[in-house]
């Protein structure tokens, strides 16, 4: 069990500050992936075994889960390591106006939810969908044989657009590996802050502020042209949350539809 799921262990696993203890050690040795789906996990776990002389560090839930990318697909988004996600994404043939990134499996899923959320609140919103397995690409190619160049890191989260970015682990770890980047200034990251017990699945990212709810507010807060939209949504988003609060205390699982959620265009 990784640190999103808390239905029986409690705080003894809510760490995933191992993460942060491994990228601290040389950049010559040290690989961390973080799959979002099963075919994702067989690719980078093939390419770990076939591995020699490094640190690998793969990140994964062991409970079932969506299922994004078939076996090529799969395998083609883990080479690289980095890559948008266009059967998710809208921006294609125009700039986006805002990126939404994830790394891990769990911020993926509400990644999506949250994409899928604004695709009904605001059709015609240009949303770029860049997910991340290998951590490292993150980090200039001066500082790891992983990252990306400065123009590549540019193309894919451009340099001026609001990106709202949902990890597994601590939030400034993504900003520790990214402050050099061009456009680190619109950089918002929600992740893992010390919140949780033993509880639901989606009540531990909604206690952090990482569930598909909080996620559509960053998007609204970050859009200009998405003001004139904000207390109405923001008043839908908190009495969601009130529900979804009122909900598990009674009946002790997550609502119906954040439970048997799947993936649609809004």
């Amino acid at each position: 069990s990784h640190v999103w799921r808390q239905d029986h262990n409690g705080f003894s696993h809510q760490d995933p500050g191992f993460i942060d203890h491994v990228v601290n050690k040389k950049a010559e040795v040290i690989r961390v992936y973080l799959p979002p789906d099963a075919n994702t996990l067989l690719s980078v776990a093939d390419h770990c075994l076939r591995s020699r002389d490094y640190v690998n560090v793969i990140v994964a839930g062991k409970q079932p889960a969506l299922q994004y990318l078939d076996m090529d697909a799969a395998i083609k988004h883990c080479t690289a390591g980095i890559g948008i996600w266009e059967w998710a994404s809208n921006d294609r043939g125009a700039e986006p106006e805002v990126v939404m990134a994830c790394a891990g499996d769990i911020p993926t899923l509400e990644t999506l939810a949250a994409v899928s959320l604004l695709r009904g609140y605001v059709p015609d919103l240009r949303i770029r969908v860049v997910n991340v397995v290998n951590l490292m690409k993150l980090q200039p190619a001066s500082e790891h044989p992983h990252g990306l160049s400065d123009k590549d890191f540019d193309t894919l989260f451009t340099t001026d657009k609001a990106i709202i970015f949902a990890f597994h682990g601590y939030p400034w770890l993504i900003h520790r590996l990214t402050y050099r980047r061009t456009n680190h200034k619109n950089l918002h990251v929600r992740g893992y802050k010390e919140e949780g017990t033993t509880t639901t699945p989606f009540d531990m990212v909604v206690r952090n502020d990482l569930d598909r709810f909080h996620l559509v507010a960053d998007v609204i807060d970050r859009v200009p042209r998405l003001g004139y939209m904000a207390a109405y949504a923001k008043q839908a988003i908190r009495d969601k949350l009130i529900e979804h609060r009122e909900y598990i205390q009674r009946y002790g699982e997550d609502l119906p539809e954040v439970r048997d959620w799947v993936w649609s265009e809004g």
